[in-house]
């Protein structure tokens, strides 16, 4: 679960390490668009603080975000003021309509832990979606790709903060442990420290295929994108059991 602490840096940190809101929320709303022209309302499920929502708001006429961690869903709110921003889990929730596209990013979807929850989540997905719609989810990695015992580490400065974020992830059997450490500093206050440990599930590329399939998308995955991780694109049919 990402805490206030991270919730306070989250947007900004990866902004400052190089990953490009606008220029992703534009892809995804192009490969939308290529697949339901005039898609005009879009759900961000695990929106996070907002970073690619605040995006999709000037893009799309209606949106809406959903987040667990109500750290993260209360910072959203101060870019987002007025749109809807639900607390809910991607596994299991009912906002009462249906979207045009879903989207799903930052490899939120490897939170679910085995292959039921996963075909659960893309069902509650597809419950949120018109016929026709599409859903664009990011993959955590694959197992097959996970690399283990992998460290990174940036030091960046951003809004009078510097900030250092190294982290280490470790796999055991096929469920990856990322630990990582925050340095914050700054004038006022000086430096403090803070530390967060998050799970995901290494499903292989073809557990996501039949997941989908099973969930009754028509999905193709694109590789090399969204920081290399690739999106699995999926469009809704019209015949619903």
């Amino acid at each position: 679960m990402y805490g206030r602490d991270v919730a306070e840096i989250h947007d900004d940190l990866n902004s400052s390490r190089g990953k490009d809101y606008r220029q992703e929320a534009e892809y995804l709303t192009e490969v939308i668009r290529r697949r339901r022209p005039g898609a005009r309302t879009l759900l961000d499920v695990g929106c996070g603080a907002g970073g690619h929502l605040v995006h999709f708001t000037e893009l799309f006429d209606e949106v809406e975000g959903l987040e667990l961690s109500r750290d993260m869903l209360d910072k959203a709110a101060t870019k987002l003021p007025g749109r809807p921003l639900h607390q809910g889990d991607m596994r299991d929730f009912d906002l009462g309509r249906r979207f045009d596209a879903v989207v799903c990013l930052f490899g939120s979807i490897g939170h679910t832990m085995d292959e039921d929850e996963l075909r659960g989540t893309l069902e509650c997905f597809a419950r949120h979606l018109a016929d026709g719609g599409v859903v664009v989810v990011e993959p955590w990695w694959f197992l097959e790709k996970f690399i283990d015992g992998y460290v990174g580490g940036d030091v960046v400065e951003s809004g009078g903060r510097t900030i250092a974020r190294i982290s280490h992830t470790v796999r055991s059997g096929d469920v990856s442990t990322m630990n990582v450490h925050f340095l914050v500093a700054d004038a006022e206050t000086g430096v403090r420290h803070f530390a967060e440990t998050y799970r995901h599930k290494l499903f292989g590329r073809d557990r996501y295929e039949s997941a989908f399939a099973a969930a009754g998308f028509d999905a193709e995955y694109v590789e090399d994108v969204q920081g290399g991780r690739g999106i699995f694109v999926g469009v809704m049919g019209k015949e619903r059991s």
